[in-house]
């Protein structure tokens, strides 16, 4: 494990750095569930980004770099979770709330340092894992990212229940502005991009 993702790592019963209710607790009953940006995906299978795959496979296992997992992170298809939140109520005849409007909202986590990390997942198996009740909204990774800046989040965690947690936190605004990371010649890594950090594009 790369020492960028000390306090945010996930073990086998709980995720580090949170209280076990904020990973357990169902999402549409935490007050820090966030709006979220439209998708551009039509017809995702819910599949994973097999490079994806391989790279966080690989980092688990100690043969890839934190830049290699965010080289393939950068261009590819995360599923946020949302759910459902009570917009507007009503009391019927019977004295009895009813929901009159509902919105679909993205779940931030509150850790035990007062973080806010947004959630993510490779595929719908991973986010069946941490909740099957919620829906995935496909999306690209630098709108994942760029979600989370924009909800006043520090990180954004893949896929928290496993089998390959990865967070993105130091990063987040680099991811969130469509930056790339590429490979020096001299084996180092840096970031390629347009906009500065924090200009996030849609």
């Amino acid at each position: 494990m790369d020492d960028r993702t000390e306090g945010w790592c996930c073990t086998s019963s709980s995720f580090h750095g949170w209280d076990d209710d904020d990973v357990t607790a169902s999402p549409n009953e935490r007050p820090d569930a966030r709006r979220l940006q439209g998708s551009e995906y039509v017809g995702d299978d819910g599949a994973a980004d097999p490079a994806l795959v391989r790279a966080l496979e690989a980092y688990d296992a100690g043969a890839a770099s934190y830049p290699e997992v965010l080289a393939a992170l950068a261009p590819a298809r995360l599923l946020v979770p949302v759910v459902a939140i009570l917009g507007e109520a009503e009391v019927g005849a019977d004295g009895l709330a009813r929901d009159k409007s509902s919105d679909m909202a993205a779940v931030l986590l509150t850790g035990a340092d007062g973080r806010l990390a947004l959630l993510a997942f490779t595929d719908l198996a991973a986010l069946a894992a941490w909740d099957p009740q919620a829906r995935p909204v496909p999306v690209a990774a630098h709108l994942a990212a760029a979600t989370a800046v924009q909800e006043g989040a520090h990180a954004l965690v893949v896929d928290v229940a496993g089998p390959h947690t990865f967070v993105v936190d130091d990063d987040l605004r680099r991811l969130a502005a469509r930056w790339t990371p590429v490979r020096l010649d001299d084996g180092g890594w840096a970031w390629l991009g347009d906009s500065a950090p924090g200009e996030e594009t849609r």
